[in-house]
């Protein structure tokens, strides 16, 4: 029986923790709601840097670890809100 290698990795950029698992893949704990994947963290926090120097920081830039996008990965589109009325009242 061969043991699992587990590793547990932390941006020192934005703090997010990645456990490798060589077994069942990826899971990065994020700060609020549930974990996630490498993809899910690359749609809505790393491709969002800017400098040369904050991408060099990123521990999620190797398109080949983060795969492709899977649906969910971002965050939803929401309808616009309307706030106050056009009209006025009597």
């Amino acid at each position: 029986m061969t043991e699992s290698s587990n590793v547990q990795l932390r941006c020192e950029l934005c703090q997010i923790e990645i456990n490798e698992n060589a077994d069942q893949g990826d899971e990065v704990v994020f700060s609020r709601g549930a974990t996630g994947s490498r993809s899910k963290l690359w749609a809505r926090v790393c491709q969002y840097l800017k400098t040369d120097e904050q991408k060099a920081a990123c521990i999620n830039q190797d398109a080949t670890q983060r795969g492709s996008e899977k649906p969910g990965d971002r965050y939803e589109e929401i309808a616009p809100v309307e706030v106050g009325s056009t009209q006025a009242s009597n």
